[in-house]
């Protein structure tokens, strides 16, 4: 099923989507992302949010998520935690073992799944957001189970053949310029969560 079929089912949720390609609003994205987050955070009752950063530094195309664990690790404090870096990347192989570790060290927390995803040609560079959890690798014809409540995904390259081998040729400076916009949105949120504990 392509990304963008899976999208139309989700008939209850409302996506986002956002050029990088063009003039890129990080606040736009960023009052959403905070939006959705306060409302799930009330919704469950949970006190914290995890970025969970899927992907691998060894595929360009599948680096996005790992890149901006990394350009988030120093950046953030308070509420929000970072899982999945470039020297610790989740990714198939580990999936399992990181969703155990959410469970037991952040069991009060929610979680903001990022990924990279492929899409129809002329998404390619788009950003998306929305309630509910992403199925990592669905775009490699991985079959991996759902994780996240709020999704971000980055569109990295098209759907037209899940060759894994077409992430290998996604142009770096395509992922780093998605990397860069959806880091900067984040941090704008925990900007957001500390001029509202001040009010």
């Amino acid at each position: 099923m392509k990304l963008w079929d899976r999208i139309r089912n989700r008939e209850d949720q409302e996506i986002y989507y956002y050029d990088s390609r063009g003039i890129f609003r990080a606040e736009e994205l960023a009052e959403n992302l905070y939006r959705l987050i306060c409302e799930e955070l009330a919704v469950t009752r949970k006190t914290g949010v995890v970025i969970l950063c899927i992907g691998t530094d060894c595929s360009t195309g599948d680096s996005l998520g790992p890149l901006i664990g990394y350009k988030l690790q120093d950046r953030l404090v308070g509420k929000v935690e970072v899982v999945g870096t470039l020297d610790r990347p989740v990714h198939a192989m580990n999936l399992e073992q990181y969703r155990a570790k959410l469970l037991e060290c952040y069991p009060h927390h929610i979680v903001v799944a990022v990924d990279a995803s492929v899409g129809n040609l002329d998404h390619v560079g788009f950003i998306t957001l929305g309630k509910g959890s992403i199925k990592p690798g669905l775009g490699v014809s991985k079959n991996l189970r759902e994780v996240g409540d709020i999704f971000i995904t980055g569109i990295v390259g098209s759907c037209g053949n899940y060759d894994p081998l077409m992430l290998q040729s996604v142009r770096l400076s395509m992922v780093m310029r998605l990397a860069d916009c959806i880091s900067e949105s984040i941090v704008l949120v925990e900007k957001f969560w500390g001029k509202a504990t001040l009010i």
